[in-house]
């Protein structure tokens, strides 16, 4: 039997649990530590949802599988981001992986082009799944997921989604930002 059989995450229920009850305190320089981030290589998201809170969606980095059974992933979102209020409200979001020639997507939705929350999705096909939230036909692969939690962490949200659907779209080289600089993978 191998160690990932065993799963001890299941076996030992708590045994990874944080104990610490004070907030993190960290020695490492602001610039230092974005510095180091931006050379880690990461897959480019757009993020979107719509609902009461209305429709809205951003550009993401910051986004991991944490469990296959359940089906969960997270995101990240800076709570001063107009989109944070939203998807809180919305309880719902689609993480849409983007394929390697959508950098311009990318940056509207990263809002370096000063069009706003529901007038983004002017640009590209938008479909839907399971919840409502928006999917991008052209996407490599998307995630429609229901909010299961969400914490908030130093200056970030961290947003837990149940995956409800998937959509395997077109296959081919996604998008990746490394170095502050968009390359195809």
């Amino acid at each position: 039997m191998s160690w990932i059989d065993q799963r001890p995450d299941d076996a030992m229920d708590g045994a990874f649990t944080a104990v610490a009850p004070q907030p993190a305190i960290s020695s490492v320089d602001v610039a230092t530590f974005r510095d180091a981030m931006s050379r880690l290589g990461a897959a480019v998201h757009v993020v979107t949802s719509a609902g009461p809170g209305g429709k809205t969606g951003f550009t993401a980095t910051a986004v991991c599988s944490v469990s296959d059974q359940p089906a969960t992933l997270l995101v990240c979102l800076n709570r001063r981001a107009k989109s944070a209020p939203l998807l809180a409200q919305n309880g719902v979001f689609c993480v849409n992986t983007l394929g390697a020639d959508e950098e311009k997507l990318a940056d509207l939705f990263a809002g370096r082009s000063g069009v706003h929350l529901e007038e983004r999705f002017a640009v590209g096909e938008w479909i839907t799944l399971k919840t409502g939230s928006p999917v991008l036909a052209s996407a490599v692969i998307a995630f429609d997921c229901r909010t299961i939690e969400i914490k908030a962490v130093a200056s970030h949200n961290v947003l837990f989604g149940a995956v409800e659907a998937v959509r395997l779209g077109p296959a081919g080289p996604a998008l990746v930002y490394h170095d502050r600089l968009y390359k195809k993978v």
